[in-house]
């Protein structure tokens, strides 16, 4: 005769939650808890002022980083921390934390000495109301985002910036220069494009894509871009014309449209350059 488990598994107050985000080349994510406000004054009567907080419920909330980072002038190596806080009517204390063992806020086990560190924002009061907490990235680029933390009527945000460039530069030498195709040197080019930087080596890159991998639409439309930033407006109404055939040829009609675009508005930089 089997015996039947008398515990009920219940669905939880405060259901788990994980975000992942990419930012540039880095890969954070958060796991965390997500308790509702039910109609409670939350900060400063159920999160008590000048306690510590897990950022959260049930377990203590957890951020982990495929790569080191930086958060307001601290060094964050890869790895996977505890996130705390000491909220205040007017700054909370953030807290990275190195101990991820600890159940709930740790508070009998904290000890300040494991903190990776602290860092000081003062909140933000919003207009509506965030039922249950809510943490989120925003504002996100190549090189940073902010993390969010959002609930009842009080935003935190954290300002995170990831090195991106660095491990761009780091992996296009080390791809450049081990049998390097016409892939390698358009995504390098590329790269320097969007970030805006390069582009005398960025339009090399490109020429040698091109001597490489033959007429391409988007070769073309990143060698346009190039040379436009290099103030180079007619190789780079060249440039967009082939990159609008080869992009009609395969009916890749958001090129087309980008093409045309840049086309008038570079025709129309050098008639104003000749008057």
């Amino acid at each position: 005769m089997s015996v039947v488990s008398a515990q009920i598994t219940h669905p939880k107050a405060s259901p788990f939650s994980e975000i992942v985000q990419e930012v540039g080349l880095a890969k954070l994510s958060v796991a965390y808890s997500r308790p509702a406000v039910k109609g409670r004054k939350i900060f400063g009567e159920l999160v008590p002022y000048g306690r510590i907080w897990r950022a959260g419920a049930n377990e203590s909330s957890k951020f982990t980083t495929s790569t080191e980072l930086s958060i307001m002038g601290n060094k964050l190596p890869e790895g996977t921390y505890a996130l705390y806080a000491f909220p205040a009517a007017d700054r909370w204390e953030i807290v990275f934390h190195r101990n991820i063992s600890h159940w709930g806020d740790g508070r009998k086990d904290y000890d300040p000495g494991e903190d990776a560190f602290r860092i000081t924002l003062v909140p933000e009061k919003m207009s509506y109301l965030q039922e249950n907490l809510l943490i989120t990235f925003d504002r996100i680029d190549h090189n940073s985002a902010n993390m969010q933390w959002v609930w009842e009527y009080t935003r935190i945000t954290i300002p995170i910036l990831v090195p991106t460039d660095r491990l761009m530069l780091e992996e296009i030498e080390k791809r450049i220069n081990v049998n390097p195709n016409a892939q390698t040197y358009y995504e390098a080019a590329r790269y320097f494009q969007e970030q805006g930087t390069e582009y005398v080596r960025a339009l090399e890159y490109l020429n040698k894509a091109i001597a490489l991998g033959g007429d391409t639409y988007y070769f073309y439309r990143v060698k346009s871009l190039v040379e436009a930033g290099l103030g180079n407006f007619e190789a780079a109404v060249n440039s967009a014309k082939k990159s609008l055939i080869l992009a009609q040829q395969e009916d890749k009609d958001e090129f087309v449209r980008m093409n045309k675009k840049n086309i008038a508005l570079w025709t129309g930089t050098l008639k104003d350059k000749q008057h």
